[in-house]
C-alpha cells in the first residue's frame, strides 16, 4: 500500500469526520474505501466511547507467560498450584483446554490460530476468560488435518495471523470440523495456484499456518496488505474501530470493536487475514461503493437470534437474516457492560447449525 493511497485515505478520513459531525455518536458510519489489488477496505468509525485496557489479548498473555494453552489431559505442571485440573483421558482434535494466570479478563477471538500441539487449531467462538482461571475447554476446530504427533508440548499464537474469512465462516456460523478442513484444503490450493514457485511444498502440507508462513505466500499477502502500520495510523486519528471487507468488489465480511485500541492490537493479525482471502478468492470480479458498505453495516438485525451467557463474563449472541449472519460478544464485566466485538458475515445460502444446552432462541 504506497504512500499515495495513504494520503488520500488521509484526506478522505478528514473530510467524512468534518461533513458527519453531527451524526449521533452511538451510530456506525462507512468512511471512502481503502483499496489495494481486489481488496478494499471501508473503515469505520462512530459508536459510544468505551475503555478497553482492561482486556488482555491471546498474543499478550502467551507471550507473558501468563496464559498457556495445552491439549486436554496435558496441563499437570502448567498451572497455579492448588488449581483443580479436570480430569481427560487423552487429546482430542476438538478439544483444547486454556489456563489465565494473569490478573486481567483475556479477550479470544474466533479465527484466532493457535500452533503447536498435536495438531493447529482455529478458536470457534469470541468468548472472555475471567482473570486467575482455572482450567477452561476451547471450543476449537483443527486446521491441520492429517497430524496427529505432538510438533511440541506448547502452544503458541501464530502472532501475525488469524484464519481468513472464508475459514472462519464455518468455524463460526455451522461449527463444523469438515467443513473447516475443506475449506483449509481450499485455501491452501489457493495460495499454490496463487504462488507457483511455493506449489510443491504447499500441496505436500495440510496445515493452513504452514501454508501462510510460507515465504512466497507471506510475499504476496504483504504485497497486499501493504504498509498495514501506515494504515492503523491513518484510522486511528479518526477513531476507527473497524471495518467492513469487499473481495472481488462484493462485500463478504466486517470486524467492528468496542474501541481503537482493540482494532489497533488486532490490525496486523486483521489486514492479513482479508489480504489472505483476496489472494485465495476465485470469484468473478464485481463493483461495490461506500454506500452499499454502510448498507451491509446498518442491517444488524434478523428473523432468528441464539444467545449464549457466562454471568459476569459475557453474553454471545448469534443472529441469522436474509444471507447474513452477525455475532455480537457483549462483556459482563464488574463496572463494564458493552460489546466488545461484532462480526458480520455474508452467506451464499442459508446456514444452520444444531443448538446446544443452555442457548436461548428470540
Amino acid at each position: 500500500m504506497n504512500c499515495n493511497i495513504l494520503t488520500k485515505l488521509a484526506f478522505a478520513l478528514l473530510a467524512a469526520t468534518f461533513a458527519s459531525a453531527g451524526t449521533p455518536s452511538h451510530e456506525y458510519r462507512v468512511l471512502p474505501p481503502v483499496t489495494q489489488g481486489n481488496l478494499s477496505i471501508f473503515p469505520i468509525v462512530g459508536g459510544d466511547y468505551v475503555n478497553t485496557a482492561q482486556l488482555l489479548t491471546l498474543d499478550e498473555g502467551v507471550r507473558s507467560g501468563f496464559v498457556v494453552v495445552a491439549e486436554a489431559g496435558s496441563l499437570q505442571g502448567l498451572i497455579r498450584p492448588g488449581t483443580h485440573v479436570p480430569r481427560a483421558t487423552g487429546a482430542e482434535v476438538n478439544r483444547l483446554v486454556l489456563v489465565n494466570n494473569s490478573d486481567r479478563p483475556l479477550l479470544l477471538l474466533a479465527g484466532e490460530v493457535v500452533t503447536g500441539g498435536k495438531q493447529d487449531r482455529v478458536i470457534g467462538v469470541d468468548r472472555i476468560v475471567p482473570p486467575k482461571s482455572g482450567p477452561v475447554d476451547l471450543s476449537v476446530f483443527c486446521v491441520e488435518p492429517g497430524r496427529w504427533v505432538a510438533s511440541s508440548d506448547h502452544f503458541g499464537s501464530m502472532k501475525s495471523q488469524m484464519a481468513q474469512p472464508s475459514v472462519r465462516m464455518p468455524a463460526m456460523a455451522t461449527r463444523n470440523q469438515q467443513q473447516v478442513w475443506d475449506q483449509v484444503a481450499s485455501a491452501v490450493g489457493g495460495m499454490a495456484a496463487a504462488a507457483p514457485e511455493a506449489s510443491p511444498s504447499l500441496r505436500a502440507s495440510t496445515s493452513y499456518a504452514k501454508a501462510m508462513q510460507n515465504p512466497d505466500v507471506e510475499k504476496r499477502v504483504a504485497s497486499i496488505a501493504g504498509d498495514y502500520d501506515g494504515l492503523i495510523r491513518e484510522l486511528r486519528k479518526v477513531g476507527a474501530k473497524g471495518v467492513v471487507v469487499a473481495v472481488n468488489g462484493r462485500i463478504t465480511w466486517a470486524d467492528v470493536f468496542a474501541s481503537s485500541d482493540l482494532l489497533e492490537k488486532y490490525w496486523q493479525k486483521l489486514i492479513r487475514s482479508y489480504a489472505a482471502e483476496s489472494l485465495t478468492s476465485v470469484s468473478a470480479g464485481g463493483q461495490t461503493d461506500q454506500k452499499s458498505a454502510q448498507s451491509f453495516l446498518d442491517q444488524l438485525q434478523g428473523n432468528r437470534e441464539v444467545t449464549e451467557t457466562e454471568p459476569g463474563l459475557f453474553r454471545r449472541t448469534e443472529i441469522s437474516g436474509d444471507g447474513y449472519k452477525v455475532f455480537a460478544l457483549t462483556a459482563l464485566l464488574p463496572k463494564y457492560e458493552y460489546t466488545v466485538h461484532l462480526v458480520k458475515m455474508a452467506c451464499s445460502e442459508p446456514v444452520r447449525r444444531d443448538l446446544h444446552p443452555g442457548q436461548i432462541v428470540r
